[in-house]
């Protein structure tokens, strides 16, 4: 496996909308990358929360319900941010929608200036030939409420280029979470 650079990862990936790198004075950095992508967090967010099921709630992946969540959309309140409580999480979606080709695998993970303040991103490979935006997953490991901004920079997407194509492809699969235009809850198909 390659790792593919910022003019390969210009050709060959599907990125939409696709910013080139560079500072933006008072943001966090997105864009185009020596080796990678920033990606952006979009405006919707799902902030977990407790206070629905009166401290009984077990998360199930199996059964997982949207009432463990308070929905966030930053358009809606005018605001650049959430906040993420204490030793709590969000999921959100990317601004951009990525096609992934047949012979890439995409590993992603979180920008320093965010870990440097306790916040953990996590996201699972994008498999190849997987399409959509990306549900992002935003761990506050701190004991104090934390800031996220809204169309900035939130984590880096490294692309791995095979040296030969999959056998089979998320698409071949029709995964789950294929085509997705928005943050997607985990469910498990019966």
């Amino acid at each position: 496996m390659a790792v593919l650079c910022d003019e390969q990862i210009r050709d060959a990936i599907g990125i939409e909308p696709l910013a080139d790198g560079g500072h933006r004075a008072g943001q966090i950095s997105y864009g185009v990358s020596s080796y990678g992508y920033d990606v952006r967090v979009g405006t919707r967010f799902k902030i977990f929360t407790n206070t629905t099921s009166g401290g009984t709630a077990v998360v199930d992946p199996k059964a997982f319900t949207d009432d463990l969540f308070i929905s966030v959309d930053t358009d809606d309140t005018g605001r650049d941010h959430v906040i993420i409580p204490p030793n709590s999480f969000a999921l959100a979606e990317t601004v951009e929608w990525i096609d992934v080709p047949r012979d890439v695998l995409v590993v992603c993970v979180g920008k320093s200036t965010y870990a440097r303040c306790g916040l953990i991103v996590n996201v699972t490979p994008l498999e190849p030939e997987w399409r959509g935006k990306v549900t992002l997953e935003i761990s506050n490991t701190t004991p104090l409420p934390a800031k996220v901004y809204a169309n900035e920079g939130i984590a880096q997407m490294v692309f791995l280029r095979a040296e030969q194509v999959c056998g089979t492809s998320y698409a071949d699969k029709q995964g789950k979470y294929q085509d997705q235009t928005e943050l997607t809850l985990p469910r498990v198909d019966a």
